[in-house]
């Protein structure tokens, strides 16, 4: 079966995708319903305020040696700290730096507590890599962006993290793509956290930000607020 590998660079991982892979992804550049040539995660440092993101993206795609559309992650934590994990058919690759942790609804409700349009493009803390080796339909990879999400929630809350994530996460979820229609019987249809394939993708996620937390832990500062990961 063809997969995907990560190779590693200075200052970024990359995944080079076979011919005839999907995916979805929430990344800022190349996201949505996707057919990358590659994926990369690029660690930029803590004061990056660029905006014009696809074209960073691509100077950086070029000194990697990747070429045609791709996908590209941004984070300010360390990448060479990648956790992977991988069950029966699923692999995984994350990048665990918890800056600035958020509820999605901040418990006093005042206030956004998110990034605004204003305030530019904060690189994002915690990126996610999801390879599953069976075909899933448009519908299951939607589902297994969701199972995703909630096992690094899940994950979070365990470890006593103040949130369910960072203001601007990311994740790619890649597959083959089914073969002609979705009704195809050898397309996985359900990636929730109950199917077969979901379960899977939510006990790597969940153990990859596990891993990743527990060796760099998140403390709150001395002042009670937000602590750093890295």
């Amino acid at each position: 079966m063809v997969s995907v590998e990560l190779e590693r660079a200075e200052g970024a991982l990359v995944w080079r995708v076979p011919r005839g892979w999907w995916g979805l992804s929430s990344a800022a550049v190349g996201g949505g319903l996707v057919r990358p040539c590659w994926v990369l995660n690029l660690g930029v440092g803590d004061d990056f305020t660029r905006t014009d993101l696809d074209r960073y993206a691509s100077s950086r795609a070029d000194g990697l040696g990747v070429s045609g559309p791709g996908t590209a992650l941004l984070t300010a934590a360390d990448v060479s700290q990648v956790v992977a994990t991988e069950v029966d058919g699923v692999r995984v690759w994350a990048t665990v730096g918890v800056t600035k942790p958020t509820w999605a609804v901040p418990p006093e409700r005042a206030g956004h507590d998110g990034v605004s349009d204003r305030e530019g493009y904060v690189p994002g803390t915690i990126n996610i890599v999801v390879v599953v080796t069976v075909p899933l339909s448009a519908s299951a990879l939607v589902q297994a962006v969701g199972t995703t999400t909630e096992a690094k929630a899940q994950a979070l809350v365990r470890a006593g993290v103040p949130g369910t994530g960072t203001a601007s996460d990311a994740v790619v979820v890649l597959s083959p793509e089914p073969p002609g229609d979705e009704g195809h019987a050898g397309t996985v249809v359900f990636a929730g956290v109950r199917s077969e394939w979901g379960g899977r993708i939510a006990t790597v996620v969940h153990g990859a930000v596990r891993d990743g937390l527990a060796a760099h832990p998140w403390e709150p500062e001395a002042s009670g607020g937000a602590g750093v990961v890295w």
